[in-house]
């Protein structure tokens, strides 16, 4: 059975930073890529950020700059460093593979506001 559990997620001023991590289970997790997504209330969950097995990076053009994706396989954990963070960043984030061929984990809180 595939899980795919999210931590990190908290409430943080403007312009401050949070570490979000994902382990996945029941997964040979080396051989998919894996993205972050997030999801605001009354929108749609978007694409954050990417990474291949092979280690190539996108990211949203809303983070480029602010956050960094990255991986470690011999946890089955991907994670994403959040930089800056701002208040259109509130949303609740997810981990999947990419594309998303799994259900969706509970996701983690993140709220950016004073």
């Amino acid at each position: 059975q595939v899980q795919l559990v999210e931590s990190g997620g908290g409430l943080v001023q403007p312009g401050g930073s949070l570490r979000l991590s994902c382990a996945a289970s029941g997964i040979i997790f080396s051989t998919y890529a894996m993205g972050w997504y997030r999801q605001a209330p009354g929108n749609q969950r978007e694409l954050v950020a990417e990474i291949t097995r092979s280690g190539i990076i996108t990211y949203a053009v809303s983070v480029k700059g602010r956050f960094t994706i990255s991986r470690d396989n011999a946890k089955n954990t991907v994670y994403l460093q959040m930089n800056s963070l701002k208040p259109e960043d509130t949303a609740v984030y997810y981990c999947n593979t990419r594309p998303a061929v799994y259900n969706w984990g509970q996701g983690t809180q993140v709220t950016v506001s004073l």
